[in-house]
C-alpha cells in the first residue's frame, strides 16, 4: 500500500503536534517529583492495574532488570507494592499504593488542567474540531494492529487482555 502525499504531510504534522504537546505537559510532571522513567512505569500500574515487572517491562520498551530497578526504588519511596498471586504464588503482580496513585492522579490533573487552558483561548468552533479529532485519533489507535515486539497499551484494557493471556 502507497502512502499518499497528503495522508505523509498529516502524519508529519501530527507527529511533530505530539511531540511538541508532550514536552509541554511534561512540564508539570516536574511537580510529581518522578523521572519520567518512573512516572511512565507508574502510570501502567495505577491505570492498568496490577501487572507483573515482566509485562511491566514489556509495556515500557526495557528489559526486566532495568525494571527490576526502577520497581525496587518505587517500592522503597511507597509508590508500589509487590504481592504474591493466591492461586499461582510464583506470580508477583505490581500493585499502586495509595500514594503512587494519588500522585499520579494529581499528576494527570494538572497535566489536564494546563491544556484545558490553553484550550480555552481557542474558538468555539476549533474547540468542537479538537473534541472530534480526539475522536478520530483514539479510534486509530484501538484500530492500529501492533508490532509484535509489544507497545505501551492504549488503555487498561490492553494490558488486563495481555494480563488474562498469561493465566
Amino acid at each position: 500500500m502507497q502512502i499518499s502525499d497528503v495522508n505523509q504531510s498529516i502524519a508529519n504534522r501530527l507527529h511533530s503536534a505530539a511531540i511538541h504537546l508532550l514536552r509541554r505537559l511534561r512540564k508539570q510532571d516536574e511537580a510529581m517529583g518522578l523521572s519520567q522513567a518512573r512516572a511512565s512505569a507508574l502510570s501502567v500500574v495505577v491505570f492498568g492495574g496490577p501487572v507483573t515487572i515482566g509485562d511491566l517491562a514489556h509495556a515500557e520498551h526495557v528489559s526486566a532488570p532495568t525494571m527490576t530497578r526502577l520497581v525496587i526504588g518505587m517500592e522503597r519511596d511507597g509508590l508500589v507494592r509487590r504481592e504474591r498471586d493466591a492461586r499461582d504464588g510464583r506470580i508477583v503482580w505490581l500493585k499502586p499504593t495509595t500514594k503512587g496513585t494519588r500522585i499520579l492522579h494529581e499528576g494527570r490533573r494538572r497535566r489536564v488542567a494546563a491544556l484545558a487552558e490553553q484550550l480555552a483561548t481557542l474558538t468555539e468552533r476549533d474547540r468542537q474540531t479538537l473534541a472530534s479529532a480526539s475522536q478520530i485519533l483514539e479510534r486509530l489507535l484501538r484500530a492500529a494492529p501492533r508490532p509484535a515486539t509489544g507497545e505501551r497499551p492504549v488503555s487498561t484494557t490492553d494490558v488486563r487482555s495481555r494480563r488474562a493471556t498469561r493465566r
